[in-house]
């Protein structure tokens, strides 16, 4: 297996994790009116109309907030799988041990790929405004053509773009994650402390933490009893 036909299936089993539509989509398009070089099978005039109308269906999903993280929990299986699929197909040629090879090169590039998605999505999504949510996913659907442009037209140096973006991914999901997992442990801690009986938060210094409110209310307290024993020290004995 030579480094065009690597670079070929690294750039699309990558693509595919991101958007399998879109990255069948591109194949086909790039390989019936671009440079050339994809099997017929992905360029036939049905087979761009079923995957073009999967595609805009993703994109505009793709850009709303919660329904992307359902539509990614959906694809789980899926992208890989098709990753694996399209491997399969660009292979035709090979023999049957390098085709399972490519298949599953490209279907555990697609699984890495889509975690970074999803997990970036989860993140994402927390933020209030739909703007970056929407950002995000542009930049995605840019990404998987660029790839998938670079694995048709120059090999190499898809992958090596695909070696520097899975490393890249898999940073940016282990930070995520153990991100979220703090959270996690701080929601499930203050649930704890509730549970208790709502006791006062405890600072990292040990000290119970006292709102602004509670701690005027001991200020007026405290003045009030001041003032009370200085009255009984004016009166008079007996």
């Amino acid at each position: 297996m030579d480094a065009a036909l690597l670079g070929l299936l690294a750039g699309s089993g990558w693509s595919a994790g991101i958007s399998l539509y879109g990255a069948t989509l591109a194949l086909g398009l790039f390989g019936r009116f671009g440079p050339g070089g994809v099997p017929e099978a992905l360029t036939r005039t049905d087979t761009l109309v079923i995957v073009g109308i999967l595609f805009a269906l993703e994109f505009v999903a793709d850009k709303i907030p919660v329904l992307d993280s359902v539509w990614d929990a959906a694809h789980t299986l899926i992208r890989p799988a098709g990753a694996a699929v399209l491997a399969l197909i660009l292979t035709g040629e090979a023999t049957s041990a390098q085709q399972a090879l490519a298949a599953l090169g490209s279907g555990g590039l697609a699984v890495s790929a889509h975690a970074t998605k999803a997990t970036t999505r989860l993140a994402v999504n927390s933020s209030p405004e739909p703007v970056s949510n929407a950002g995000v996913s542009l930049l995605e659907d840019g990404l998987v053509a660029t790839v998938v442009w670079f694995a048709i037209t120059n090999p190499v140096v898809a992958l090596v773009l695909v070696v520097v973006l899975v490393i890249a991914g898999t940073v940016v999901t282990v930070v995520l994650f153990k991100a979220a997992r703090r959270a996690v442990q701080r929601w499930r801690e203050r649930r704890r402390r509730r549970r208790r009986g709502g006791g006062p938060e405890v600072r990292r210094g040990g000290d119970p933490e006292v709102r602004p409110s509670e701690r005027a209310d001991r200020r007026e307290d405290s003045d009030a009893e001041r003032s009370i024993s200085q009255r009984r020290r004016s009166l008079p004995p007996g």
